[in-house]
């Protein structure tokens, strides 16, 4: 488990570099496109924080390892269908990617239905990308309140910054609104720029390609 072993290796280094506790930091292993013999060897190496972007691919690899794995950590880190909610509070532990009303209320009304209280995430859209997901920066604030008013537990922020942009100004934006609200846990931070991430506050990097190599998209 060579990359792996380098990721966490960076990730200390990072977390070292800029004073921070690497304990401090989780690192969310993106196992999307990647099968269950792909991911085995990462949960034998003791990794136990995955993330996946489709309800139902996670359902189909994921129900029979978290039977084998008790402790694995399941975090929905794509966009999620108001028609996959039911299936998604079942399975995954953390919501990453709370980014409209209606997906707030259906959550809201479905941790209620299966007494399942998940962590959540409010997702920026830190570049106002009109082809991406989230909530725009100037909204976070008013979008979190109702979140909370519908009994959403939201702990945290997460972003994707635009690919073509520095991620440094969007990870420094997000963390200026997680403490306008008071909000501790900032997921950001990719195979690239996880460093980055944690120089600027990451409580959650999530990397994929640097762990499991490309993925196959055919």
């Amino acid at each position: 488990m060579t990359s792996y072993s380098q990721v966490k290796e960076q990730l200390v280094a990072a977390a070292k570099d800029c004073g921070r506790d690497p304990s401090d930091i989780t690192l969310i292993a993106v196992s999307k496109m990647h099968t269950v013999d792909e991911i085995l060897p990462v949960l034998e190496a003791g990794q136990r924080v995955f993330g996946e972007n489709r309800v139902q691919e996670a359902k189909e690899k994921f129900t029979i390892l978290k039977e084998k794995y008790p402790n694995l950590e399941l975090h929905l880190i794509g966009h999620l269908q108001t028609n996959k909610v039911k299936d998604a509070v079942a399975l995954f532990d953390v919501i990453e990617t709370v980014d409209r009303i209606e997906v707030a209320e259906k959550l809201a009304d479905e941790m209620k239905k299966q007494n399942r209280f998940l962590p959540c995430f409010i997702e920026v859209n830190t570049g106002s990308e009109v082809q991406k997901s989230g909530i725009v920066s100037r909204e976070t604030l008013s979008f979190a309140a109702k979140c909370l008013e519908l009994g959403l537990n939201i702990v945290g922020l997460m972003c994707i910054p635009p690919v073509d942009d520095e991620p440094a100004p969007h990870f420094a934006l997000l963390k200026k609104l997680a403490k306008q609200l008071n909000l501790k846990e900032l997921s950001m931070g990719m195979s690239n720029d996880f460093p980055i991430a944690v120089q600027l506050g990451a409580t959650y990097v999530r990397v994929g390609t640097a762990i499991f190599g490309q993925r196959n998209y055919a």
